[in-house]
């Protein structure tokens, strides 16, 4: 459905985009290209790979992907358990781990949204908060000098598909002290509670506001002047963008609207339900909660988190198509108003894409204190709680990596990770169950349409439907013929 959706109107959406823009440019180029690409993801025309099996000869034409980390669901998909098996058996020790989740306020997400470098400086300064809690807590247990380690992603989409930056971060639930003969040993601490997880929050936003150089998150300087140079440079994309974060539309006849919701109305009077967490606070606008630890021996729930933190912007399975032609999003709990889906026009979902499609080479996925490649006790901390550690010696050195990294002798193979994940053994042939073996990439047009033809299938790359005129033009055209 999301392909047919973007192949259907992603022309439409663009001209819009360009007629709304003032120098007419539209889209960055760096959207266009996300979303033409997702286009020839798992089409056997853009090229595949030949499995043949070696007892009863039968073979499968598995399509290559177009390996886009912005919406496509399968290559998220793929990147979420590649990076999440990667991370439980060569990053994180024995050892619990609790996931702490910071969300901030609209302006500054509007502002991080394409500012790389001020969202490292915000998480930076997150992450050294939290390492500086974990420490106080060890010294109060009589462990001085301890070292924490964290990973971070950096999300980009809210439940509602709506352009939401926001930290996720799965961080070792205590401190690691060296002995003097050069041993590691773990430290844990106790769980935090409400008024901890209030004390941290209040911190990092005074710590962020430092970093903007004010005394309130606002997009506006001291003399009221509205400060917004991305929409200078890219005003569609801008628009696109606010919008998305304050639940609008930016484009179409629905434009300035608010999206439109589905779900159980409330009866007059009755007020929303409100769910409180527990080690959970709010403070203008910055949002903190701590979830449960994951006890250190249970590898398997690490690793659920490690996907969930990970998990790509939009599943399949929560659009339906209405009779009408408009999308309904699923949402995954019902809202404290009663919401249960979010509806959007077929443009309108396009809209929502765009904004969240990261900028290229921009790090996803952060390591931190002792779990940063640069740190001199990695190697032990990894090691440590593990019977014969599995360590990798061409990580690179600096304190994050990228989703953009395609050294394939760090990647997972296809068809282990559809073991790890599901438990299915795809290369089982499935006529007689014997093994089937790559014999041969297909990567040549001219062969790829040959045996296309010859079995039937479509040799033609799937490509955005050219744009529809104007209603008043479209008319104009049927009078003239």
């Amino acid at each position: 459905m999301l392909h047919r959706i973007v192949r259907d109107h992603l022309e439409d959406f663009l001209q819009e985009a360009r007629e709304r823009s003032r120098d007419g440019e539209g889209m960055p180029d760096f959207i266009v290209q996300e979303l033409n690409k997702f286009l020839t993801c798992g089409s056997l025309a853009g090229g595949f790979a030949r499995f043949k099996c070696q007892d009863c000869g039968h073979e499968r034409l598995l399509a290559f992907s177009c390996k886009r980390r912005g919406i496509c669901p399968s290559c998220a998909g793929r990147r979420m358990a590649e990076k999440a098996a990667h991370l439980v058996d060569s990053v994180f020790p024995v050892v619990p781990v609790r996931q702490w989740v910071l969300s901030l306020p609209f302006d500054l997400r509007y502002m991080m949204a394409w500012n790389h470098r001020l969202t490292r400086r915000i998480l930076r300064a997150f992450s050294r908060e939290l390492e500086k809690y974990y420490r106080k807590k060890a010294k109060k247990r009589g462990v001085a000098r301890g070292q924490g380690g964290a990973v971070t992603v950096i999300q980009r989409a809210g439940g509602a598909l709506n352009l939401n930056v926001h930290f996720h971060t799965a961080s070792i639930d205590g401190v690691f002290k060296q002995t003097s003969d050069g041993d590691l040993k773990f430290h844990r601490v106790f769980a935090p509670t409400t008024d901890e997880v209030k004390d941290l929050v209040k911190r990092v936003r005074k710590r962020v506001l430092k970093i903007l150089g004010r005394n309130k998150i606002s997009l506006r300087d001291a003399d009221g002047i509205f400060e917004d140079s991305f929409s200078e440079e890219h005003p569609a994309l801008a628009a696109a963008a606010s919008a998305s974060i304050h639940q609008l539309v930016a484009f179409g006849d629905r434009a300035g609207r608010n999206v439109l919701r589905m779900g159980v109305e409330l009866d007059p009077g009755e007020k929303p339900v409100k769910y409180k967490r527990k080690r959970h606070a709010r403070i203008g606008g910055f949002d903190l909660h701590a979830g449960p630890a994951v006890p250190a021996k249970d590898r398997e729930r690490l690793e659920r988190l490690l996907r969930y933190l990970l998990r790509p912007p939009i599943a399949q399975g929560r659009l339906k198509e209405l009779p009408d032609g408009r999308i309904a999003l699923k949402m995954k709990s019902r809202w404290d108003d009663g919401t249960t889906h979010i509806v959007f026009q077929p443009k309108e979902l396009i809209e929502k894409l765009v904004a969240i499609v990261p900028h290229p080479q921009t790090n996803q996925l952060i390591y931190h204190g002792v779990l940063a490649p640069h740190s001199r006790l990695r190697r032990q901390v990894v090691a440590y709680g593990r019977p014969a550690a599995v360590l990798e010696d061409d990580l690179p050195k600096e304190e994050a990596e990228t989703f953009e990294e395609e050294d394939e002798t760090r990647h997972m193979a296809w068809a282990d990770l559809m073991r790890r994940c599901f438990g299915l053994d795809v290369l089982e042939c499935p006529k007689c169950f014997g093994r089937m073996k790559l014999i041969a990439l297909i990567e040549d047009p001219a062969v790829i349409k040959k045996i296309l033809e010859h079995l039937n299938l479509p040799s033609e790359v799937p490509k955005a439907r050219p744009a529809r005129p104007p209603p008043e033009q479209e008319y104009r055209e049927l009078w003239d013929a």
